[in-house]
């Protein structure tokens, strides 16, 4: 499947909360990276979406990502959420800091980029 049509059913979800949108927005940043005629295949999915990285905590904490408190934060926060942890100055919960938070959010848009390209094959077959 190629990237610019995985772009494109992205763009036909439907996040009901921020952090959906926010997984979303991972999942669309991530894609921007490659080239719109790549092909992507359920089984390097996640591979090439790692972009070298081994795991997505080392992608977080690499910087292959957002790197800042506050934008990730906003990214992944719904307006009382975000006032809560004073725009990320605060941690998000007490076993987490802010980049281990991408990182859980990143493995996700990577799961859901995997479905959408599992889901286009099943159809294509």
């Amino acid at each position: 499947m190629q990237v610019s049509t995985i772009i494109a059913a992205l763009a036909n979800q439907r996040p009901r909360s921020a952090w959906e949108r926010g997984v979303v927005a991972y999942a669309q940043s991530m894609l921007d990276e490659l080239e719109p005629t790549e092909e992507l295949w359920p089984r390097t999915v996640e591979k090439v979406l790692l972009n070298g990285a081994p795991s997505w905590h080392d992608y977080s904490w690499g910087g292959c990502s957002l790197i800042y408190n506050a934008d990730i934060a906003e990214r992944l926060c719904c307006p009382s959420e975000l006032r809560r942890s004073d725009n990320g100055r605060r941690r998000p919960n007490a076993r987490e800091e802010w980049l281990d938070t991408q990182a859980r959010a990143c493995f996700q848009a990577a799961q859901l980029v995997k479905r959408i390209v599992c889901a286009y094959e099943r159809s294509a077959v």
